[in-house]
């Protein structure tokens, strides 16, 4: 007879595995959907990471290309997305290197179309909002690569201070001191967009 009020928990199925399994075994259709399950985390992530959405998306799909061919020497030692992110960021920060920083905000905000295009009277809270979620990224954009990935993989994407310290290949007692040091310069870019009040 059943307890009242417990509930048994069925085994969760590693869904991801399982897909790995059949992607190696010649089922593309397996990979397919781990590129569904994974590609709009990705992408939102790397638009935060990279500060352009074409970027982000040429990012994304060099990921999941390399992730591909690579499957193999996948070692399951973390989780499916932990290592597609590593892919990703390492990409976005190839990409990085091979170009020069973009010098302004406004550039910045011209190529991610982050400025709110509404035209009407007086900007209610969502108006507000956007705004300051254009200041933010113009802040993160301002920042080094290394205090901009953090920030995103804490903050943004809410991974665990472990899991960023794999995926950045960082002893954990690094990613909270980098985390510390990026919080304080996002503050001190972002007091810059504050207007003292007269």
């Amino acid at each position: 007879m059943p307890l009242r009020g417990v509930r048994i928990i069925e085994p969760i199925v590693n869904d991801d595995v399982q897909l790995i399994d059949a992607a190696l075994s010649g089922d593309s259709t397996a990979f397919g959907e781990l590129v569904t399950k994974y590609q709009n985390r990705l992408y939102n992530t790397m638009v935060q990471v990279v500060g352009s959405v074409e970027d982000a998306q040429d990012v994304v799909q060099e990921a999941f290309v390399q992730a591909f061919v690579t499957l193999d020497r996948f070692r399951r030692a973390s989780a499916f997305y932990t290592w597609l992110y590593r892919i990703a960021f390492n990409t976005a920060m190839s990409q990085k290197r091979r170009r020069r920083p973009t010098a302004s905000v406004e550039e910045t905000r011209a190529r991610t179309g982050d400025d709110p295009v509404d035209e009407a009277p007086p900007p209610d809270r969502r108006m507000l909002q956007a705004e300051r979620v254009a200041q933010v990224r113009a802040a993160l954009a301002m920042l080094s690569e290394e205090h901009r990935a953090i920030l995103v993989l804490r903050e943004i994407d809410g991974r665990p201070y472990d899991e960023i310290a794999e995926i950045l290949a960082l002893p954990i007692g690094t990613v909270r001191s980098r985390l510390h040091r990026a919080r304080l310069q996002l503050r001190e870019q972002l007091s810059a967009f504050v207007e003292p009040q007269a």
